[in-house]
């Protein structure tokens, strides 16, 4: 594959790396310095991008322009954001995850096979942690296990908790974030019920998961006819 990098901090360094040794091409890279190098960037077989939301409109115009396939990691977009990315699908193939691993992507359907009957009895909440440079929280992939959780989206989500709050009612949903260190990723997802606790933890122990995981998407995603793709499609389709 020939390949852009669309931010290139630790991720996209990582990402190039493996990407040489896989044997692809990396003939470019953007970061939020030289958004005007899109204007002139050749055409690649497919964008990883795993930058931040400022990117995306010149981005956006080089999709237009070349159909590139994208890989889209980048997390903290909003409404309009999402809806500008999603409209990249009319020109070429397009997937949109907030983590790209394997063992994330079983946790997603871990949650959603638990009976809706246990989900309405348990007390929920999700705990991320992540190193102290991430600027968003919580999480992407909170988020989704969210989502997951609750896909019909009935609970309060609670992300903090302070003085007096009064005693937690039964359809809230924590999610909580913590920051510090190098910590590459940890989300437990908590089941709490009478006398019992149950919990669903997965552990990144470096980024090369998530490197790895972009990778092969891009693989499965080159290629492919214009849409928007599903992770879950790719990886278990």
């Amino acid at each position: 594959m020939r390949i852009v990098l669309a931010g290139y901090g630790r991720m996209g360094h990582l990402i190039e790396s493996m990407a040489q040794e896989r044997g692809h091409e990396v003939i470019g890279h953007v970061d939020i310095t030289n958004t005007e190098d899109w204007q002139t960037m050749p055409a690649a077989d497919v964008v990883l991008d795993f930058s931040n939301p400022g990117m995306l409109r010149p981005l956006a115009d080089y999709i237009r322009r070349t159909g590139a396939a994208l890989v889209e990691g980048t997390t903290g977009y909003s409404e309009e954001d999402l809806a500008l990315l999603h409209s990249l699908a009319e020109y070429a193939p397009v997937i949109h995850s907030a983590n790209y691993s394997l063992g994330v992507a079983v946790f997603r359907h871990l949650l959603q096979q638990i009976p809706a009957s246990v989900r309405d009895s348990f007390d929920i909440e999700i705990l991320e942690k992540h190193h102290r440079h991430k600027i968003d929280a919580p999480s992407g992939t909170a988020k989704q296990l969210l989502a997951a959780v609750d896909p019909e989206h009935r609970r309060k989500v609670v992300t903090g908790r302070e003085g007096i709050v009064g005693e937690r009612t039964h359809d809230e949903i924590g999610v909580m974030a913590l920051r510090g260190g190098s910590v590459a990723g940890e989300h437990t997802v908590y089941f709490f019920g009478e006398d019992e606790t149950l919990a669903i933890t997965h552990t990144a122990s470096s980024r090369r998961i998530f490197a790895g995981g972009a990778l092969q998407t891009a693989e499965k995603l080159c290629g492919r006819e214009k849409g928007l793709y599903q992770l879950d499609d790719l990886i278990f389709g």
